[in-house]
């Protein structure tokens, strides 16, 4: 799976919608339930279906789940769908991408662990966002730069714990 492409896809609802941990678990858990639905009714038209044929099912069926969610959160949760804003509608994006990624090679068991590595990912910047925007007084942490910031200070702690120190051919010369 490029996981690249679906990273930067899913980028967008991972910093706008993670401002506090409610609203982080939700936006995890309904991007994994949608996702989930969306390669569940794609692997059966897999058989029949190939190139634009399913490209047109995939972006049909990705917009259908999509709009059923907002529909049920703006009928069942409209609080929550309020605090979400516009992010519940990129998560047909992330379907496509998803599927696109996935390719035909790929297991359930890695699809399941690249899906739940993004909602972990989405509770602990939602649980570090509120921590610092409520209980240590940054007001930055709740905005979007803020999430940019903390995205940045994870990934930069991320790569000093899991790949230390840069090899010399990328150190530069000073």
């Amino acid at each position: 799976m490029n996981k690249q492409w679906l990273a930067a896809v899913s980028l967008a609802p991972l910093l706008g919608a993670t401002q506090t941990l409610h609203n982080a678990g939700a936006i995890a858990g309904l991007s994994v339930l949608v996702i989930t639905l969306h390669h569940l009714a794609m692997s059966p038209l897999h058989r029949w279906l190939d190139g634009p044929g399913r490209l047109i099912a995939s972006v049909l069926l990705s917009a259908g789940l999509t709009t059923c969610l907002e529909l049920g959160l703006r009928t069942w949760a409209l609080p929550l769908y309020l605090a979400l804003g516009p992010y519940p509608a990129l998560i047909a994006v992330q379907c496509l991408v998803f599927e696109h990624a996935r390719g035909d090679t790929q297991t359930l068991r890695q699809s399941a662990i690249v899906l739940l590595g993004f909602a972990a990912l989405a509770l602990g910047l939602g649980a570090g966002r509120e921590f610092l925007a409520q209980w240590a007084g940054i007001r930055l942490a709740a905005l979007l730069p803020g999430a940019l910031i903390l995205m940045g200070l994870l990934l930069a702690l991320y790569n000093r714990v899991c790949h230390g120190r840069a090899p010399l051919r990328r150190q530069g010369n000073l």
